[in-house]
């Protein structure tokens, strides 16, 4: 038997039933250009054809079956617009049933012979007590076509160019059953060792590709998806912790030996309250790392409102206590500002310089900062993607903190990576939007994750209701009893991409709707969306933040970077709109202060069910990764923003929502596997070391680059 690799890499074209038209359309519209590819082309569903049935068995209308029949005649009827149909009587030894065709008529004239034998699938109607099937398929009656359909049928995904040429579905069906035959004295090459498939009692590679695609049984499926699904996750963690592994082997760090006076000083002076136990556990992990001679990657997770921006500052004062500049980049403006301002005011009398840089700061002023940057007179630069320019160099650059790292690009991100002298920076990666243990485990699974998982002491539960719009002359009571208390209230409005003008809109008549509800001079009132100028953006939020407005209207512009302790009541205005993730974080705005705190879903009653679930989950619980786990379900991980960028998402058969289970059994074998041979270098993970050396280009290690 030949070495399967070789054949596995034909181009597609030379396989009975391609050749170089439909191998063209196969390579433009699903990146299949050699067998290996069309191998693992996966069906999507199966439809159950182990079975025929007989004629006189089908005694309910809209049932899909298969039968074996003989054409007994066949004629073309002209009908409206003079278009013929073509109408075919055919039996088998229990009964008659007529097949009609109105698309395709003269291809299958020309293919369907009277006294012939056929293999005929579909869904059968009743009409006048006749039994009938409309555009059914049909194949001829033959060993090979017999074979292919007495098992669940796959079903693959095909595109309209596709279908125009012939390859729909059941043709592709045909040639992956022609590719498996013409493999079928082939060897394949195992790709797992044979102690992993032992101790998780997994089929060969061989059998489980052919039963994915043609399973004799249910059984035989569930095991050529367990084996192939294991393969897939078990592959993306070796590709994560080895390059890992590769890292804090080869990858040198700046070591922070001391922790000094800014620290120091700032955490008995300028504290402003006390940390929680996370935040103490995460500065030991990051003390830990800073000190070990590697460079760090670590994300920190931490729920809105979690004390994440105390960790990054205490980070930083540790960075400058030995000798180096440190940097914050933050996605958009807003929040850059609002972390400025906030850093600024804690390390207010400490004597260290800070500055903000960003899109809108030009000129003279622009120039200043860049020049005393390269001096190293800026301790700590704080901006937004304009860190990353070129023309912005540092003198000793040594940590740098990403905010909602997931809005950067890969290789807006890998810029950063560039900016340190003698060794990469040391990089802390931050985000306020909690991660699913699976995409943790995949997205970031290379990186080393610190969580705060406990809100500080004095934050308040927010208590969350869904409202119908029949409630809102109640709503319009409480807000003017919490503005009567002190308090302040914001009311957010969609503003989507796809239908800008009309939100804008909505937001403005919902503004001019509050000015009447809410009267000046008793009520003073802020406006704030995207496609305001920035400087009269910040005086409306400064006014809100002042207290000199009672209401702040905006878009989800106040999503991050908003911190008003004083307002206590959020309105999102069509809830339904919005997605779990921006719910919770709009929600996040509130429960800042010491007050009881409130947010309302608004809605009409013309909801969706997903839209339901949202909005109830968001009402039983806070709990970020809770949310972020309904989140994961609903959506899927190819739609959760940003994090298909690094390619680690586009699995072919596995689910991470369906398929932790595997996922976590294949973390835990590659740890082990690794743990005992970190370089694959014993004889029994050969296998494994083949698959690091052909896939050397698959070996990214993202945490360099976050």
């Amino acid at each position: 038997m030949r070495n399967l690799s070789g054949i596995l890499f034909n181009s597609i074209e030379y396989l009975k039933g391609v050749g170089p038209v439909r191998a063209k359309l196969l390579n433009d519209e699903l990146g299949i250009k050699v067998y290996k590819d069309l191998l693992y082309h996966f069906p999507f569903r199966y439809v159950d054809r182990t079975g025929f049935y007989k004629i006189k068995d089908i005694a309910v209308e809209g049932l899909t079956v298969q039968l074996k029949l003989t054409i007994i005649e066949k004629q073309l009827v002209k009908g409206k617009n003079n278009r013929n149909r073509l109408e075919v009587l055919a039996k088998d030894d229990s009964g008659f049933i007529n097949l009609i065709w109105f698309q395709g008529v003269k291809w299958m004239d020309s293919f369907i012979e009277v006294g012939s034998e056929y293999i005929v699938f579909g869904k059968v109607g009743f009409s006048y007590g006749k039994k009938s099937i409309v555009h059914p398929e049909i194949e001829i009656k033959n060993a090979e076509n017999l074979a292919r359909n007495t098992v669940l049928s796959p079903v693959y995904s095909a595109t309209e160019k596709l279908n125009a040429k012939g390859l729909n579905s059941r043709n592709i069906s045909r040639l992956t059953y022609n590719l498996l035959v013409k493999l079928k004295n082939e060897t394949i090459e195992e790709t797992l060792p044979g102690y992993i498939l032992k101790k998780f009692k997994l089929i060969s590679l061989k059998h489980a590709l052919q039963q994915i695609h043609f399973p004799k049984d249910r059984k035989a499926l569930e095991n050529a998806k367990k084996r192939l699904k294991f393969e897939e996750l078990f592959f993306m963690q070796l590709r994560l912790l080895y390059s890992k592994n590769q890292r804090k082997t080869k990858i040198k760090g700046y070591v922070f030996k001391t922790v000094g006076r800014y620290f120091n000083k700032f955490y008995s002076e300028k504290l402003p309250f006390e940390l929680t136990n996370a935040q103490k556990r995460v500065i030991k992990e990051v003390r830990y790392d800073l000190r070990s001679g590697i460079q760090m990657n670590r994300l920190l997770q931490g729920d809105v409102g979690s004390g994440k921006t105390i960790v990054a500052l205490m980070t930083i004062l540790i960075a400058i206590d030995n000798g180096f500049q440190t940097c914050i980049m933050a996605p958009t403006e807003i929040l850059a500002q609002q972390h400025y301002n906030s850093i600024e005011n804690m390390i207010r009398g400490l004597g260290l310089n800070i500055a903000f840089l960003s899109g809108s700061v030009k000129g003279k002023k622009r120039k200043s900062i860049l020049n005393v940057l390269e001096s190293g007179d800026i301790d700590i630069l704080i901006g937004t993607h304009a860190l990353i320019e070129p023309w912005v160099k540092f003198k000793n650059l040594g940590l740098v903190i990403i905010d909602e790292q997931h809005r950067f690009g890969v290789k807006q991100r890998a810029k950063l990576w560039g900016k340190g002298i003698k060794y990469p920076p040391h990089v802390l990666v931050m985000t306020a939007t909690p991660i699913p243990r699976t995409l943790a485990m995949t997205v970031f699974g290379d990186l080393d994750v610190s969580k705060i998982d406990e809100l500080p002491p004095g934050r308040q539960e927010i208590k969350t209701y869904h409202l119908y719009d029949n409630k809102r002359l109640r709503l319009i009571k409480f807000m003017k009893e919490q503005i009567a208390m002190g308090r302040q209230v914001y009311v957010v409005y969609p503003l989507i991409e796809e239908s800008e003008k009309l939100d804008l809109q909505n937001l403005q008549d919902g503004y001019e709707r509050l000015l009447e509800l809410f009267p000046r001079p008793q009520y003073q009132m802020s406006i704030v969306h995207g496609k305001m100028k920035p400087a009269d953006k910040e005086y409306e939020m400064n006014r809100f933040k002042e207290g000199k407005t009672h209401i702040l209207v905006g878009t989800t512009v106040i999503e991050v970077g908003v911190d008003v302790p004083n307002a206590t009541v959020m309105v999102i205005e069509n809830a339904n709109r919005f997605g779990l993730s921006q719910l919770h974080q709009l929600r996040g705005r509130v429960g800042r202060g010491t007050g009881a705190s409130y947010c309302f879903l608004m809605t009409d009653y013309k909801l969706s069910q997903e839209a339901k679930t949202r909005l109830k989950t968001m009402e039983m619980t806070n709990d970020g990764f809770e949310i972020a786990n309904v989140d994961l379900k609903l959506r899927g991980p190819g739609d959760i923003d940003g994090l298909r960028q690094s390619g680690l998402l586009e699995l072919r058969l596995a689910n991470l929502t369906m398929d932790e289970n595997i996922l976590i059994a294949a973390r835990r074998m590659c740890t082990e596997v690794l743990e005992e041979d970190p370089g694959l270098n014993l004889v029994k993970n050969s296998l494994l070391k083949k698959y690091v050396i052909q896939n050397k280009n698959l070996f990214k290690s993202w945490g360099r680059i976050s």
